[in-house]
């Protein structure tokens, strides 16, 4: 069996193939300069010669801030670029796994979202990942499925652990730090595993959450991380969002209920807390040598 990855460069994208590659599984990752998602002609001719059997589509538009001013921009990728995956696994037949987010939602609720709540973005991001979502539901119901995540981390990229890991093992000042937004700290490299069992089994196509279990503030997350990272946990000090004004609105609270696998083989994911325990040796390595 063949898989497919777009957005290949990415902390998912490289934690993909990394779990296909340890488990002996045939994949070819694709990053935007290779495989640009908006160019549907492209992706149909690339994926109608590789005829993958499985296809994760991890291509998105991650800006948030940035899709404030450039709406249409990030549209084309995460909303036409969704939609042109989605038909060109459609012509070949092949099981499609299209990441999402927890910014679909309102970001206002007392209570973990379901995978059927109302759709209500708060931001421009949010609005091209909502269409995405809409289009590949649309275009093809058959076997195409979506799953949200949120608050993602790895030793890739850029990503709140590994900024708040360089911030802890150098010198010893204050770390503000949001304290009243609630989601929950997500693993790529759990996520990974989570997507290619759900690649590999007989679950239906369908709407899923992939998270960490449990919640936590950022302020929380960020103690955590200083205190696998061997720094003072004390200076991490706790702030209100409106003493960081961003372009675009977050999510005061995006839990993501993980109910939905209960109709799959799949398991839903350990809690955060011990994915990050695990994930920090190999963050703080990375944060060390891009110095």
């Amino acid at each position: 069996m063949s898989w497919l990855i777009t957005g290949g460069s990415g902390q998912l994208g490289i934690a993909l193939s990394q779990e296909l590659g340890e488990r002996g599984i045939l994949f070819s990752a694709w990053d935007s300069k290779d495989l640009n998602v908006t160019q549907g002609p492209i992706v149909r001719d690339v994926i109608a010669q590789l005829i993958p059997k499985v296809i994760i589509n991890c291509a998105a538009w991650t800006d948030v801030d940035g899709a404030e001013s450039s709406e249409l921009s990030a549209s084309r990728v995460n909303s036409d670029g969704a939609e042109n995956v989605a038909l060109a696994a459609k012509e070949i037949d092949a099981k499609l796994i299209h990441i999402s987010t927890d910014y679909v939602f309102s970001g206002q609720s007392e209570t973990p979202f379901e995978v059927d709540n109302e759709i209500n973005p708060q931001s421009a991001y949010g609005r091209t990942k909502a269409e995405g979502e809409n289009r590949v539901s649309a275009g093809y119901p058959e076997h195409a499925s979506i799953v949200r995540t949120a608050w993602l981390y790895s030793p890739w990229g850029k990503n709140f652990a590994k900024t708040m890991t360089k911030l802890a093992i150098k010198g010893n000042s204050e770390v503000r730090v949001v304290s009243d937004q609630v989601g929950q700290p997500t693993s790529a490299m759990d996520l990974a595993r989570q997507l290619v069992e759900l690649g590999l089994s007989e679950s239906p196509a369908g709407i899923y959450h992939g998270t960490n279990s449990g919640q936590a503030t950022w302020f929380e997350f960020a103690q955590e991380i200083f205190k696998f990272a061997g720094a003072k946990v004390s200076r991490v000090v706790p702030v209100s969002s409106s003493e960081y004004p961003r372009p675009a609105k977050r999510p005061a609270y995006s839990v993501l209920s993980h109910a939905a696998w209960a109709n799959t083989s799949v398991k839903p994911m350990r809690d955060w807390r011990i994915a990050l325990a695990e994930a920090m040796p190999a963050i703080i390595s990375a944060v060390k040598a891009e110095e």
